[in-house]
């Protein structure tokens, strides 16, 4: 008798699954793989009921797929709703002023995906915090702790970044950057440097 079980429900794994199978189920699989990615997002921003979904040009929506706002709270949610909704094709955090921060990284990647020199010299001097890759995959999202009271968009030589703690979105992928931590780290000496 096969005493292998599925990683997700516990269910014995059938002779027709391969021997390498973990999980019983498509359904388990894919539970699993958002679990997981579930498990990267701080518990700071996991608490927050400012949670949104997003479509696929990165228009916020609500959890029902009307159009959200990045100001009004009624159309945001927990993050447990969000993340059980099918609408659009992800997951969105509001910025209040709260002092969650997000510095945005456009295009951080060469083509062979390496992370480019400006992008890690600003990944290096954000220290110990949650970092991610972006949807598209070309660029990295670094939150963390930083008073951000208007955002700006920042163009010097190759450097691409956007900086935000309020009136705005971001999308939220779960999908960590080498291994950083899913704890937000305080990012305001970042913050100041590149808004200086």
């Amino acid at each position: 008798m096969n005493t292998r079980r599925c990683e997700r429900c516990g269910e014995h794994l059938r002779a027709r699954h391969s021997h390498r199978a973990r999980f019983c189920s498509t359904r388990c699989r894919v539970a699993s793989h958002r679990a997981a990615k579930a498990e990267a997002i701080p518990a700071e921003l996991r608490t927050r009921d400012r949670w949104v979904r997003h479509s696929a040009k990165k228009v916020p929506l609500t959890s029902a797929g009307m159009a959200a706002s990045s100001t009004d709270p009624r159309t945001w949610t927990t993050y447990a709703e969000a993340r059980s909704s099918s609408a659009g094709v992800g997951l969105g955090f509001v910025l209040n002023g709260d002092g969650v921060a997000c510095v945005d990284l456009d295009h951080a990647f060469t083509p062979d995906g390496a992370l480019l020199p400006w992008a890690k010299r600003l990944v290096d001097e954000a220290g110990p915090t949650f970092v991610e890759v972006s949807p598209s995959g070309q660029g990295l999202h670094i939150w963390g702790l930083a008073n951000v009271r208007q955002g700006r968009k920042l163009r010097r030589g190759d450097l691409a970044a956007e900086v935000y703690g309020t009136g705005r979105f971001l999308t939220v992928t779960g999908r960590r950057f080498r291994g950083a931590p899913s704890t937000l780290a305080d990012i305001s000496s970042l913050v100041r440097r590149l808004t200086a």
